[in-house]
């Protein structure tokens, strides 16, 4: 049959976890800022998979951007080696230790060519964690935040639950996925603080380019509003890693957050930095210390060991995904998608045939029906519907599996 024609035959079952649940608790409700955003897709829809599974129903998950390879071997062993010494278990600096900052600031040099000091470094437990640092940090009742629309979700949730008035800016394919500078200027932003950016781009996987962080330093001095870019991505299918702080000046007005979470396959580790000028280290410190107590002694000095992973390990790593891409890329064409090859990062995003009507209807008959799941992109924004996310973070065998199942789905209709 026509692809085209392939969201006429995946007709919807009915959703038996859609339950609605209304408790009442004697009238008390959660604050409205909670009431404004909703748990987590992942979060949700993983939940769903797990009970699927429970039923013995073995879904392949190609949703989550997790890698599952382990780390470098040195990293391992450097963390078991040093969590038996009596003198690493009690709380550690709310700044990281020295060694640490100092490893940051060499693999940034080394890397991106970037120079920081110390002090221009904090450790974060993930990035994910600096994102609500930076918003509890910068941020007033009403002030305003730039957030890409598609983008990653937690740059919308951390803003509304911080009260702050959020300004999506459209990432359009028609512009390379690339922000519309003219149409930026149109919002009225005057209230603007924060705007957040993430090149490798995550949905889409457009790579960053020199010209595009030239123009956001130039856009965020111009409007006084920092410019917060998301950097997690830059090492995977990448020949050219680069940061925005590689750009004249761009220290005075920009902040850098990185993650070793998919580079070095440490997302349980939850390592991540937060990069910029001295002053906004000191200010986003004076958040994060009145809210965590640092991080395990061993995890950081086995973080020190991970960021002189050799080109080797990571040339392995990108192997290994640029096999993987193959076969997204394969379920991609089964499905009739359209996607650009130049796509960089840990995922494949390609456009749905034009006669899917509902993306997230789409998907879920694929998990429903042929027992894989795929991710949405409606979920990273209104931009994002009509499209899907497939993560290279499966084994290829999963893979391949993932591919033989909707292949079978296909052929029934």
């Amino acid at each position: 049959m026509a692809k085209d024609n392939i969201s006429q035959s995946l007709k919807s079952p009915q959703n038996l976890f859609s339950v609605e649940r209304d408790f009442e608790r004697g009238g008390v409700q959660p604050a409205d800022h909670i009431q404004s955003i909703p748990e987590y897709y992942f979060s949700v829809k993983l939940a769903e998979v797990a009970r699927m599974n429970a039923e013995g129903k073995n879904v392949i998950s190609l949703g989550v951007g997790a890698p599952d390879k382990m780390p470098s071997q040195e990293t391992i062993e450097t963390l078991c080696e040093i969590a038996h010494r009596p003198d690493v278990h009690a709380y550690q600096p709310y700044s990281g230790i020295p060694e640490l900052r100092k490893a940051y600031a060499d693999w940034y040099k080394r890397i991106y060519n970037v120079d920081l000091t110390t002090e221009e470094v904090l450790p974060l437990i993930g990035s994910k964690e600096g994102i609500l640092h930076i918003s509890m940090t910068f941020l007033n009742f009403g002030d305003s935040v730039l957030v890409p629309n598609p983008g990653y979700p937690t740059y919308k949730s951390v803003s509304k639950l911080l009260r702050a008035n959020v300004i999506e800016y459209d990432l359009l394919e028609s512009n390379g996925w690339f922000p519309d500078f003219d149409a930026l200027g149109k919002h009225d932003l005057s209230r603007v603080k924060l705007m957040w950016v993430n090149y490798p781009n995550m949905p889409t996987g457009t790579n960053a380019s020199s010209e595009l962080f030239e123009k956001l330093v130039t856009f965020g001095k111009k409007h006084n509003i920092i410019i917060c870019h998301d950097n997690p991505y830059s090492f995977i299918l990448n020949d050219n890693p680069i940061s925005i702080l590689s750009v004249d000046g761009a220290k005075d007005i920009c902040i850098e957050l990185n993650s070793l979470s998919k580079s070095h396959n440490m997302s349980g580790w939850r390592m991540g930095m937060f990069a910029s000028n001295a002053q906004f280290v000191k200010w986003v410190l004076k958040a994060k210390s009145n809210i965590d107590s640092g991080q395990f002694r061993p995890m950081q000095l086995a973080t020190v060991v991970a960021l002189q992973n050799t080109r080797e390990w990571h040339n392995e790593m990108n192997r290994i995904y640029a096999e993987r891409r193959v076969w997204a890329e394969k379920i991609m064409d089964l499905l009739g998608c359209k996607y650009d090859k130049n796509q960089v990062g840990l995922f494949v995003w390609g456009k749905l045939p034009e006669s899917v009507t509902s993306g997230k209807d789409f998907i879920d008959n694929i998990l429903y029906k042929a027992r894989v799941f795929i991710t949405p992109g409606v979920i990273f924004g209104s931009n994002g519907e009509g499209y899907i996310r497939i993560s290279l973070g499966s084994a290829i065998e999963k893979m391949q599996e993932a591919y033989e199942r909707v292949k079978l789905l296909i052929s029934n209709y």
